[in-house]
């Protein structure tokens, strides 16, 4: 018997989020606070995974892509 795939939520790592987004460390660690003058709040939020090790939700990383090109082309 062969298990079914896993059809849930995938989580990035920060070096594939780098990969994914074309932002740096810094850039993405900014863009997460609320004191950088590049914090946006409609980046997606990372999630707890243990003690030090942080991940961000595949699709709201999608999501955010996604309206950042709509945005641009709507302008």
């Amino acid at each position: 018997m062969t298990e079914a795939p896993f059809s849930g939520p995938c989580i990035l790592r920060r070096r594939q989020l780098e990969a994914r987004t074309g932002l740096s460390r810094t850039a993405i660690y900014d863009r997460l606070d609320p004191k950088s003058p590049r914090y946006d709040p409609t980046f997606p939020r990372r999630v707890h995974l243990g003690a030090g090790t942080v991940g961000w939700v595949e699709q709201e990383v999608d999501a955010w892509i996604t309206t950042r090109v709509a945005q641009r082309d709507s302008a």
